[in-house]
């Protein structure tokens, strides 16, 4: 499966003064689960955990979530 299909959400934190990444194809996971002091870094971040969320799905033998995709009618 092409890991860049999961959603990925960067949102500015005033309380954390830096990019919150939260992943909602991964429900299971602690959200916002990643960060950065730019929008870029954050989306950097966010790729690796997806990378890494990934890796371990397969390591533990676990179907990985279905990403959300558009659907254009």
């Amino acid at each position: 499966m092409d890991n860049r299909k999961f959603q990925m959400l960067i949102q500015w934190s005033d309380e954390d003064s830096c990019y919150v990444v939260s992943l909602p194809d991964f429900p299971e996971i602690n959200q916002p689960c990643t960060d950065g002091a730019t929008y870029s870094e954050a989306a950097q971040h966010g790729q690796e955990m997806i990378d890494s969320l990934c890796l371990w799905y397969e390591q533990e033998g676990k179907e990985l979530p279905q990403p959300q995709t558009l659907q254009v009618a």
